[in-house]
């Protein structure tokens, strides 16, 4: 075989390689049973919007949401997600509580926990 034949060969097997690293999943992740397929979407096009519009970066943020479903109920994470809201109303009030309140700093962190576990895992 000549040099020429030989070197195009290893090209050849590279792309391949490279083509099949692309396609494989970042961590094998099953849907989450409780979170609604619309709540799925929404937080992959958030994570997309953020971290590229490519087929990896859709394999990614599927799986950090796979990811957190696995630490987070959806009903935990629908209220983790409500606290941050609230958190960001301006002034007193109600909105006091969702700063202060030990509970809602407590579904906060186990949330962020979800998150950070995510980020190593899938990123």
């Amino acid at each position: 075989m000549s040099g020429f034949a030989m070197r195009l060969g290893h090209v050849v097997l590279g792309l391949g390689a490279l083509t099949l690293v692309a396609i494989m999943p970042v961590e094998p992740c099953a849907a989450p049973a409780d979170y609604p397929t619309e709540a799925l979407a929404d937080y992959v096009f958030a994570c997309m919007a953020t971290n590229g519009q490519s087929q990896d970066a859709l394999r990614r943020c599927a799986c950090s949401i796979d990811t957190i479903a696995a630490k987070v109920s959806y009903d935990d994470y629908v209220k983790a997600e409500t606290v941050l809201r609230m958190q960001q109303v301006p002034g007193g009030g109600r909105a006091v509580m969702f700063r202060t309140a030990p509970w809602a700093q407590a579904m906060l962190d186990r949330l962020r926990e979800a998150q950070i576990e995510a980020e190593l895992r899938c990123f």
